[in-house]
């Protein structure tokens, strides 16, 4: 039991709750959920008659949305005190907002309309899911909680992923839900290498497929680490070994560098040598097990590093410098409004900082980087107050999917990709949840939602 969790909240004047009260459906639960069908459903998923918002995971953000408006339009709902990643959240809605009005004003055609209002939509979804996670959670318990339901859903798509690339079998298809629709084809099986394959699990994309199977292997290694029994701890070894595995069978450059920086991050930031050495011994047996289940995926993915200056997905990036240079100089400060670069219209531009530059402007990118280093701040502030071993390893896991964030969005349009965008949120508003946790003062430190049902 933390010891944080036994402090009481402080409700009203001479008022005070208990933190680990058991309710029926708190914030915890809420993203749990969340997770559940962010993870275990298609990407391509949705409520009839609605866009790509419509993913029930991402309708379930915009309540998350609603309920943080109500919780801070009204006072004895217990969130106060500070919160940095507010102004942060704050900042990077009023970079959207500008960014629409300058799109509103230039003119757009209907497409590029529609795209600027499912933008903001997807915003308002994704800052609830940031603020809930940041604000919502009541302690460390529940905290911990959504992370291991968070590592078992990416099991799960790591599981789908390796059956497709096993058996070349699409079992995604097998996993559609009476009263939703699928809003386009799953991802098909793209041929790479000789006789190989890539495959996306349940995400929408190869590439998201692997970037989010790695930035869950820290969160695995925690558990593996620190769960209070031993069987949970083998539990939680072999459930990280199979997102492990199921990292490389994208074949995807960003997925593997993805992996590397976020156990980069865990060997500087969390790691001891007894550690690094144990995790170094592991790594050599995932690569001996994966050269026995899959041979030839190696030898294509170190080909994919060695030849880069000839591969046409590498060759198409830099080609597009050009017209980014051209769009950037007509708009470069609020840029041609969110969303508006639309492939059909315009060009695939795999690099999620240039997109933004094109469309949100310098001051787009400029409010994106500022939420990055924000989370990246929270927890190496928490990560320094921590006082126990576990505590700071969780909030290095933290800080290492804010690390693979930014760098994987110079590699695809990571935001275009609502499984990668919500798993962000989520990492993101846990930064600031660990750092109200280890905030000296308890008045913050025990601020929370009040539960929507007790």
């Amino acid at each position: 039991m933390h010891p944080v969790d036994l402090e009481p909240s402080l409700i009203a004047p001479g008022m005070y709750t208990s933190r680990r009260l058991r309710v029926r459906l708190d914030v915890a639960g809420v993203i749990c959920l969340h997770i559940v069908l962010l993870y275990m459903l298609p990407a391509t998923l949705i409520v009839p008659n609605l866009t790509f918002a419509g993913r029930p995971a991402l309708l379930l953000a915009l309540a998350l949305f609603a309920w943080w408006m109500l919780a801070r339009l009204s006072a004895p709902l217990l969130m106060v005190g500070p919160q940095p990643l507010r102004w942060a959240c704050l900042l990077y809605l009023s970079s959207i907002l500008l960014s629409y009005m300058a799109g509103q004003l230039r003119g757009l055609p209907t497409l590029e309309a529609n795209a600027q209002n499912f933008t903001l939509l997807i915003t308002f979804e994704f800052l609830g899911l940031v603020l809930m996670a940041a604000d919502g959670i009541a302690n460390w318990e529940r905290l911990r909680r959504v992370l291991r339901v968070f590592v078992w859903a990416a099991a799960f798509m790591a599981v789908i992923g390796l059956i497709q690339s096993l058996f070349e079998y699409d079992i995604a298809q097998r996993l559609v839900i009476p009263g939703l629709e699928l809003k386009s084809d799953l991802a098909d099986f793209q041929k790479r290498g000789d006789g190989l394959f890539r495959v996306a699990g349940t995400a929408i994309h190869y590439i998201e497929f692997s970037t989010v199977l790695a930035m869950a292997v820290p969160f695995g290694l925690h558990f593996a680490r620190f769960a209070p029994l031993k069987r949970h701890r083998r539990m939680f070894a072999v459930l990280t070994l199979i997102i492990a595995a199921a990292v490389p069978v994208a074949i995807s450059r960003t997925g593997v560098l993805a992996l590397v920086v976020a156990m980069g991050v865990m060997f500087v930031a969390a790691w001891n040598w007894r550690a690094r050495y144990n995790m170094a011994l592991i790594s050599v047996a995932v690569l001996g097990a994966i050269t026995v289940l899959r041979p030839g995926l190696l030898g294509t993915l170190k080909a994919m590093f060695l030849w880069a200056d000839a591969d046409p997905s590498i060759t198409g990036r830099t080609d597009d410098y050009e017209l980014v240079g051209h769009w950037f100089s007509q708009r470069p400060w609020l840029g041609r409004g969110p969303g508006t670069l639309i492939p059909d219209l315009y060009i695939i531009l795999d690099n999620q900082w240039l997109m933004t530059l094109i469309t949100c402007g310098i001051i787009g990118v400029a409010a994106l980087a500022i939420f990055h280093f924000t989370c990246i701040g929270l927890a190496t502030i928490a990560l320094r107050r921590s006082v126990t071993e576990e505590d700071r390893h969780l909030c290095a896991a933290l800080i290492s999917s804010q690390v693979v964030a930014i760098l994987v969005g110079a590699t695809f349009d990571s935001f275009s990709f609502t499984t990668f965008a919500f798993t962000l949120a989520l990492m993101s508003g846990l930064c600031g949840a660990v750092w109200r946790f280890t905030h000296p003062t308890r008045l913050i430190r025990t601020s929370t939602v009040k539960r929507l049902l007790e």
